[in-house]
Order: C-alpha cells, then sequence, then structure tokens
C-alpha cells in the first residue's frame, strides 16, 4: 500500500479543482496547471480534498499511486503559493544581474554568460551575489536552478561558484610544502 497515495491531497481556499474525464485542472491565485492522469489511477473529488486510487492491484498501478497524488499536491502547492529556490554566487568579481528577459552572469569566464529567462519563472536578484528563481511548477523551478547554477559549480578549495543556498560545500585541504 502506497505511504503517500493513501493521504488526500488537501485543497486551500482560492483554489479550484476540476476533473474532466482524465483531465485533471487546478487553478489559483499564480495561475492554472493542467494533468492527464494515467490509465492505472483515477481520481474523485470530495470537498475540499482530491482522493488517489489505483484502478488494480498491479506494481505499477501502485506506483502511480503515489507519484500522482504528490504531482497533484505539488501543482496545488504552486499555483497557491509558488516554488523558490535560490542560489549563492561566490567568487570575487562573480555577480548576476536581471536585464529584461536575460540573467547575465559574470562567472570568471572571458566573456559573461547570458541565460534567457523562460516563461512562467521569474528571476530575481536582490544582491550582485545572490540569484531567486520562482515559478509554479515545482520540476521547472529545480531545473531552471540547476542549469545556472552547472556554468560554474562550487569547488572544493576555495568554495567559488554558485551554489544553492541551502547546499554545504566539503573543503578540501590545500597543497602543503
Amino acid at each position: 500500500m502506497s505511504r503517500v497515495g493513501k493521504y488526500p491531497v488537501v485543497v486551500p481556499n482560492g483554489v479550484t479543482v476540476n476533473l474532466a474525464g482524465t483531465e485533471l485542472s487546478i487553478k489559483g491565485k499564480l495561475g492554472q496547471s493542467t494533468l492527464s492522469l494515467r490509465d492505472n489511477v483515477e481520481a474523485s473529488i470530495e470537498e475540499n480534498h482530491v482522493w488517489i486510487k489505483p484502478k488494480n492491484e498491479t506494481k505499477h498501478a501502485r506506483m502511480m499511486w503515489g507519484t500522482t497524488r504528490a504531482n497533484i499536491n505539488n501543482m496545488v502547492k504552486g499555483v497557491s503559493e509558488g516554488f523558490t529556490i535560490n542560489l549563492e554566487i561566490n567568487g570575487v568579481g562573480y555577480r548576476a544581474a536581471v536585464q529584461g528577459k536575460t540573467l547575465q552572469l559574470q562567472l570568471g569566464f572571458s566573456h559573461d554568460v547570458n541565460y534567457p529567462i523562460p516563461e512562467g519563472i521569474t528571476i530575481k536578484c536582490e544582491k550582485p551575489t545572490s540569484i531567486s528563481v520562482t515559478g509554479t511548477d515545482k520540476q521547472r523551478v529545480g531545473q531552471i536552478a540547476a542549469e545556472i547554477r552547472a556554468y560554474r559549480g562550487p569547488e572544493p578549495y576555495k568554495g567559488k561558484g554558485v551554489k544553492y543556498e541551502t547546499e554545504t560545500i566539503l573543503r578540501k585541504e590545500g597543497k602543503k610544502k
């Protein structure tokens, strides 16, 4: 039995959930999302809860039970609160700035790295050394933060590079004479 799937998804006030066949659409103050349900699971809406149940007892149906419930929960949270990932930049001369629809990064290369900001994602730079990636889709926010971090990941000797705010860098000791 799925430990995740057996609990209902609680729908907060201000969020509407509609089920039309296998299409589940969720609308909130930050936007809307749709999810097409798999063949192995079925959804039902009761009051302010969305229940997910497997249609049969196959292994794949039980796997999709918990996965579908987690995806729906992330969609509900995304359209009501949103998701944010904060990045930090460490290093002399390393900085970031948002110019229009482009994130401009100076990461010690001979050129600036320009990252186009996709639709539905908001990137802010409160300080030149901090980046905030915000959006309604958890997967896209995480993917974009990972792509920005991949331009210059943190190195273990001086800690220079782009890292997640909550990430700790295991530092190494340098060469000894």
